[in-house]
């Protein structure tokens, strides 16, 4: 049962902003703070990626655990009301995400994905430093693909 009316509920969500987010705006900061310069919200660019560096030929997302559905993190669970809702609508943005990730991989680009858990946390700043270094070493690595989740990295060279 939610604890809020539906009125209340649908303001809430509203609120929500899907870009110039706390972990977008905390990243974009770290990296310009270590040199690195890009683009944000290329609407150029296949599905629009939240950060791109194009001399690394590089397109950065970062997601938030909920509405990208991370499987088996504790910040994702789908709400008690409305359930048949947000299934669909979380699948909806999976499949937006793989088509999305696999057009810009057949296309030559290099893509890393950072999830919210990954920087969120009582150590957020510690989080957000490693975070950049993870992507620093990716970027100067002839890696195609980082993921950045609960703060330890999966890297695949493909």
């Amino acid at each position: 049962m939610d604890i809020v009316n539906k009125e209340k509920r649908s303001e809430m969500m509203s609120g929500i902003r899907s870009q110039n987010t706390k972990p977008e705006i905390l990243i974009r900061k770290g990296l310009f703070k270590s040199g690195y310069r890009y683009r944000i919200n290329n609407s150029k660019i296949y599905g629009k990626p939240d950060i791109v560096l194009k001399k690394y030929n590089a397109a950065i997302f970062i997601h938030g655990c909920f509405w990208h559905g991370h499987i088996g993190c504790k910040n994702f669970k789908i709400p008690k009301s409305n359930t048949k809702f947000w299934i669909d609508k979380i699948d909806r943005n999976r499949k937006r995400d793989a088509e999305v990730l696999n057009f810009l991989h057949a296309t030559g680009w290099r893509i890393c994905i950072i999830w919210e858990c990954a920087i969120r946390g009582k150590s957020q700043l510690k989080n957000i430093e490693k975070t950049i270094r993870k992507i620093s070493r990716w970027l100067k690595s002839d890696r195609v693909w980082l993921e950045v989740l609960n703060n330890s990295p999966i890297m695949i060279h493909i």
